[in-house]
């Protein structure tokens, strides 16, 4: 499990570093053109879930606190865990990133916003919601 929680970052890294720090890049809209690049990071989690779903499904159907802290405190949990969070953290941090591409917000504005998307999740999506309904909408909206 070891191998696999920290092969994982390679899936989302490039991805990440191209939404921050190269946000224009033609390498980065061509890369994040279709949501179809986030695949490999959900497959590594659907591989990770399918043979423990029998496990997984009623503690997430009726979940309870120490069914979910017994779940999220093995390796192969806690990977699993790790998977998802990867693959949403990115699905999120490329809505942002086109979002805020559309309306013409900076990135030197949107890329510390990614950053926090990338190390909290939703906090960086509140923020970014926040800016998103403060700023006015300029000609690059549309």
């Amino acid at each position: 499990m070891n191998t696999v929680f920290s092969a994982m970052a390679l899936l989302v890294m490039p991805l990440w570093f191209g939404m921050i720090v190269m946000p224009r890049a033609r390498w980065t809209a061509a890369a994040l053109r279709s949501p179809a690049i986030l695949a490999p990071i959900a497959l590594v989690y659907v591989a990770l879930v399918l043979p423990d779903v029998a496990t997984i499904l009623p503690v997430v159907l009726r979940p309870e606190l120490p069914q979910i802290a017994e779940l999220l405190g093995t390796e192969r949990g806690a990977t699993i865990a790790w998977a998802h969070f990867l693959a949403f953290d990115a699905f999120v941090g490329r809505w942002v990133w086109q979002d805020a591409g559309q309306r013409g917000i900076s990135p030197w504005l949107s890329g510390p916003i990614l950053f926090a998307v990338l190390m909290l999740g939703p906090l960086g999506l509140s923020v970014y919601l926040l800016v998103r309904a403060l700023r006015p909408t300029t000609a690059a909206s549309g």
